[in-house]
């Protein structure tokens, strides 16, 4: 059971670095479609940068998200790190919700504005 627990341990520790360079080069790729779109003038190149920027942010967290779940579930279940999971988790859907409301101007669970 203790080398299980090394193992799930560790896969959580490359999940997290995971959603760490997610937003990482998120970012970076966001900056540079910005810089392009500058270049070029376009006019919407403010709202491009926080749409993408904002989209990986938001796949970066649900990432970590994950790696916190699989590195709790083997640990010793304890109140103490039950709740802290749960805080995590919390500000971390609430994170987002609201970053998915930025992108895309409406609640998940809102219909989409029909394009006819």
């Amino acid at each position: 059971m203790e080398n299980v627990k090394f193992y799930v341990d560790y896969i959580s520790d490359i999940v997290e670095a995971i959603g760490v360079l997610t937003i990482f080069f998120g970012a970076v790729y966001s900056l540079i479609i910005f810089l392009i779109s500058v270049t070029k003038k376009k006019a919407n190149s403010y709202i491009v940068l926080r749409q993408t920027l904002g989209k990986s942010i938001l796949l970066g967290l649900e990432i970590l998200i994950a790696a916190d779940i699989m590195a709790t579930v083997v640990a010793e279940p304890t109140m103490k790190s039950v709740t802290i999971l749960g805080l995590i988790v919390l500000i971390r859907t609430f994170l987002s919700l609201s970053l998915q409301v930025e992108v895309e101007g409406r609640f998940p669970w809102q219909k989409k504005a029909s394009t006819e």
